[in-house]
């Protein structure tokens, strides 16, 4: 008897919806966020609905090094589109209530997203390190059948190993406090709430952290390290220019979409002291990269450029055709 009546406090206790309360201790101006955050994720829409629409409708684009930034764009926008609709939503209209179901939906959907970029970013080093260092076996290694697999593999990759971070989160029981202190449903922000122990939530986030970003960054970076070992083995000064120029963009981004990573886990563990630190980063880095990488690669990648001209007519129509990387 006594144990029934302890199981039916704890399902009546059991909270129905959080409360996103938006960025910890400015609650009573962050409206003022509003705009730019609405400005970027304009952009974001924007700039990759763009740069899809041009390497979908410009032939000389169907090529492997732009078939994996389509990708890219994708991802971002899906990327972004998970939580900036619900933080407008908290700071122009105050809907901060959000279900259970989906508040673990949009953890899932974070997490993959995040963790697809990252894999995108690891098949597009590998498509640069083939391309330069092994530049007369690129065609034949670097195909369209390994693109499709590529991508494949890190679809299910990244959707199955996420799919743990929201069940365990819905396992844990919920009941007294349900105020998040955040903008966003964070895996670790959600859990903390948590009644009982959730140390396995703890154990896993920073499992799959290491497993899967953390080894698509050293892959990356070791790739980057056998790409500058290789041209700066060239005699032309022009060669190495040209191989640099093929990558310069990718590792822009790549070099900002790491260290905001580690910026944000960094602040995450002094978040105690200053809240608002580790929220804002985690939204910015949530934003800004799918704002910033089309226009890193509209404003360094030539041949993108030429392509947006013609598809879209904003220069006279010119017949040059996009060159080959190498």
């Amino acid at each position: 008897m006594g144990t029934t009546l302890h199981a039916t406090n704890s399902s009546e206790s059991q909270v129905s919806e959080f409360i996103l309360l938006g960025f910890p201790g400015i609650h009573e101006w962050q409206h003022w966020f509003s705009l730019p955050m609405a400005l970027l994720y304009l952009v974001a829409l924007s700039a990759n609905l763009l740069i899809l629409i041009t390497i979908y409708r410009e032939p000389g684009l169907h090529q492997p090094m732009y078939q994996f930034l389509g990708i890219l764009a994708a991802v971002d926008i899906g990327l972004a589109t998970t939580s900036m609709p619900k933080i407008l939503a908290i700071l122009w209209f105050d809907a901060k209530a959000i279900s259970l179901p989906e508040c673990f939906a949009q953890i899932y959907a974070i997490h993959s997203f995040m963790c697809m970029e990252s894999g995108i970013f690891l098949c597009m080093a590998v498509d640069r390190y083939v391309a330069i260092c092994y530049p007369l076996q690129y065609p034949s290694i670097v195909t369209e059948a390994f693109v499709i697999k590529a991508t494949l593999s890190m679809l299910l990759r990244n959707g199955l190993l996420t799919i743990p971070v929201p069940v365990l989160a819905a396992q844990r029981q919920y009941c007294s406090r349900n105020e998040i202190d955040h903008c966003l449903c964070s895996n670790l922000g959600v859990t903390s709430l948590a009644c009982d122990d959730i140390t396995v939530n703890k154990f896993y986030q920073l499992a799959l952290a290491w497993f899967v970003v953390g080894s698509d960054m050293i892959l990356v970076f070791a790739s980057y390290a056998l790409i500058i070992r290789t041209v700066l083995r060239l005699n032309s000064i022009e060669a190495i220019s040209k191989a640099l120029s093929t990558c310069s963009s990718h590792l822009i981004l790549i070099l900002f979409y790491y260290t905001a990573i580690i910026l944000v886990s960094v602040t995450h563990l002094a978040g105690r002291k200053v809240p608002l630190i580790p929220v804002l980063l985690n939204v910015l880095h949530i934003v800004i990269p799918p704002s910033l990488n089309p226009m890193v690669y509209a404003l360094r990648t030539q041949e993108l450029r030429v392509g947006f001209q013609r598809v879209f007519n904003l220069s006279e129509f010119t017949s040059r055709k996009p060159t080959d990387y190498i």
